[in-house]
């Protein structure tokens, strides 16, 4: 495993990524980087915290919306998740702070 250093909203991290991870690591970095200055620059949300759950709940809305893959040959399938339920959550969670989509 080896660091590596990025860049997150202006910010500085020291990262662990396993050997031949790296293009994995930047791209993620990259969506993470690219979410949270969307959310930064639509001005509701100042505090760099909710920005970062806010950008994490997005992402993992959008992987959640992608068609899931087969299981492995033996496995059972994985549960159900209800997102839109999760969402009002959230949003009633963060009151008037701002709404995750």
């Amino acid at each position: 495993m080896k660091q590596m250093e990025v860049t997150i909203l202006g910010q500085s991290y020291i990262l662990g990524c396993p050997d031949g991870g790296e293009s994995s690591l930047m791209a993620a970095v990259a969506s993470v980087d690219r979410e949270m200055s969307a959310i930064r620059d639509a001005g509701r949300v100042k505090a760099r915290e909710r920005i970062a759950v806010l950008a994490a709940l997005n992402l993992a809305y959008q992987l959640a919306e992608r068609p899931p893959a087969p299981p492995a040959e033996g496995e059972a399938p994985a549960p159900a998740i209800d997102i839109g339920q999760l969402v009002r959550r959230i949003d009633t969670a963060l009151g008037d702070d701002g709404h995750l989509l």
